[in-house]
């Protein structure tokens, strides 16, 4: 026994040699490859106004990010995406955008931006940016001119002239229906200039612009065409859900939604069914056309695949259609957010295994699409305070070891968590608008708070002596610095390998398989190693107790495995040889374990 135990340890031993230097290569690893470059890319999102200021005016700009680029190059991101850097007022932070061919002046300059692309590009890195399609601002040169009724815009928004007023003393009829915006109240807003009704489904400076106008279309192609020929290498599409509202009838008139009975407020946006104004049928055939204009790029300059990802929260057979279809190709990521919306610090093993399975099993039956998950958005409260600071390492190794894309917000890799910021220091219009005693059920600010970089002033972030956000107050111990100091027991060594695993280790197509013992999440890929058929098995514990798990239930050839990456709570050590039946797992302890396909008995020692 005991000489066939150490021929098991033997063989492990130079695996793991191989591992190793597997591993090792991934700094040279060329992420550019062009066939199916994306489709099992780490992107990370950047917050441009919090990621980075160089110029001291505490908010972060793209010079800020460019000086940024070895620390995405360090982690072996494949591309980033950019929360919106066009011109604006700034009401919605950039998602009211009144020129979508400028640079937004306090983020720099379009030298900036290029400068930026060159650097990323010359990293190996694709810049993806936000597309905001939806509606525009108010003082954009559109809406502007569709408002005073100039020819060739007097529909580039939906306009209506609302429904008489019985009690009219002012001359303004009653809004058009009964439709609700996101950020409360009325989605129909009275222009005094126009004598009109304008719709805005956000803020009441965001007017929706009109898709069922080929001329609004066309002029939205043209802002992809013009991004796609300065270099990016897609578009996240913002609020896919609300491009089409249902067309008003023969008289005009546009129904209202039902009531959901889920609140008394009529001005909450949950007050109604959003049955006419989201997930309409004409808005998969409007993303199927932008695939299209990007395909078209394509060809024409022979590039490598440009790509959506598209903003969606609708039920899952919907989103699955943006996939595109048999003859037809749309989203090569339509965002799925299931992690987010379905799961919390209170879910089992058996809500992880569910979820991951829920996206997996609706996937549509295409060889070209395949799966995404995300962790974290700006719109979303962070990993650290949606499941504990316990569970940051095993939500990313969960993430990164799923086959497909994964998608990381910035500051989740170090494990930031959300700043509690009064209603004074807030700022987010959906928070303003919901007042004092409400606005902490709606504020978006915590999760938006400047990135934590290092011990000095404001998180290394800004040298400003106000920041447009606060920093958070434990910066001095959740920072960058401070992680690659501690580097072999940090979240950031943790994402780090992960990252490299999944982009360097071959996985074999279609050997996923997930299992669930005691509260522990196990998933099983399949993967040629150095040449060695391997299993390579991630296990989550997500609960608080301390199991012994059986992996020979799944296969019982396998003795023993070799654990590669652990979470920094783990109770084992890195490259601790364990045996496959019988592997104790801490509370919300997570680690990579590889186990290696051969027959230690014709090794020779």
């Amino acid at each position: 026994m005991r000489n066939k135990l150490s021929a098991v340890y033997s063989v492990l031993f130079v695996c793991w040699l191989g591992l190793g230097n597997f591993l090792a290569r991934s700094a040279q690893h060329d992420k550019r490859n062009d066939n199916g470059w994306w489709k099992s890319a780490v992107f990370y999102q950047i917050y441009p106004r919090s990621f980075m200021d160089s110029n001291g005016d505490g908010i972060g700009d793209l010079c800020g990010i460019t000086s940024r680029l070895g620390y995405l190059d360090l982690h072996n991101i494949t591309g980033f995406w950019l929360s919106p850097i066009f011109a604006s007022p700034m009401a919605d932070f950039g998602y009211d955008i009144s020129d979508y061919y400028k640079i937004q002046p306090e983020y720099g300059t379009m030298a900036d931006f290029d400068a930026m692309l060159k650097k990323a590009n010359d990293l190996n890195m694709e810049i993806i940016l936000d597309f905001v399609p939806n509606h525009t601002s108010d003082e954009h040169e559109w809406f502007k001119k569709s408002e005073l009724r100039v020819p060739g815009f007097e529909d580039f928004y939906i306009w209506h002239p609302g429904r008489p007023n019985p009690n009219d003393t002012n001359g303004q009829p009653l809004a058009p229906c009964n439709w609700v915006s996101f950020f409360r109240g009325s989605a129909w807003q009275w222009s005094k200039t126009r004598k009109e009704y304008y719709l805005h489904q956000f803020s009441v400076k965001q007017p929706d612009l009109n898709y069922r106008n080929p001329a609004v279309v066309e002029a939205m192609k043209d802002v992809m065409r013009f991004w796609l020929g300065r270099g990016v290498a897609g578009f996240r599409i913002d609020a896919v859900p609300t491009l089409f509202e249902v067309a008003p009838d023969a008289d005009g008139q546009y129904p209202d939604e039902p009531l959901s009975g889920n609140t008394n407020d009529p001005d909450d946006p949950g007050y109604l069914v959003h049955i006419y104004t989201q997930d309409r049928n004409e808005t998969l055939d409007m993303v199927y056309q932008w695939r299209a204009v990007l395909d078209e790029f394509q060809q024409q300059y022979g590039v490598r695949e440009r790509i959506i990802m598209a903003e969606t929260y609708s039920p899952i057979d919907i989103v699955m259609k943006y996939y595109g279809n048999e003859t037809v190709p749309g989203a090569q990521i339509p965002f799925n957010f299931h992690f987010i919306t379905d799961l919390n610090k209170d879910s089992t093993a058996q809500d992880f295994l569910n979820t991951i399975n829920y996206w997996i099993d609706h996937m549509p039956p295409m060889d070209s699409v395949v799966p995404n998950w995300v962790l974290g958005n700006h719109d979303q409260h962070r990993v650290a305070s949606r499941f504990g600071e316990d569970m940051i390492d095993s939500m990313n190794m969960i993430m990164l070891s799923l086959p497909g894309v994964a998608v990381t917000y910035n500051g989740e890799e170090i494990g930031m968590d959300d700043v509690w910021i009064s209603y004074n220091d807030t700022v987010d219009p959906a928070a303003c608008n919901a007042g004092p005693d409400r606005y902490q059920y709606t504020t978006r600010d915590p999760e938006r708070t400047p990135f934590q970089w290092d011990s000095s002033k404001n998180a290394g972030f800004s040298k400003a002596n106000h920041t447009w956000l606060p920093v958070s107050p434990n910066y001095t111990l959740v920072n960058v610095e401070k992680q690659l100091v501690e580097y072999e027991h940090s979240h950031l060594h943790v994402y780090r390998s992960l990252v490299r695993m999944k982009q360097i280790v071959s996985y074999i197509p279609h050997t996923l398989a997930t299992f669930v013992q005691e509260n522990v999440l196990i998933i099983l890929r399949q993967a040629n190693i150095g040449g060695t058929l391997s299993s390579v098995y991630t296990i989550a514990n997500i609960g608080n107790q301390q199991p012994t798990i059986n992996l020979t239930l799944y296969e019982p050839s396998l003795k023993v495995g070799l654990l590669a990456i652990l979470s920094v709570n783990s109770v084992h050590e890195k490259n601790e040889p364990v045996l496959m039946d019988s592997i104790v797992v801490g509370p919300k302890e997570s680690f990579v374990l590889v186990a290696y396909h051969i027959q230690p008995e014709v090794v020779q020692i």
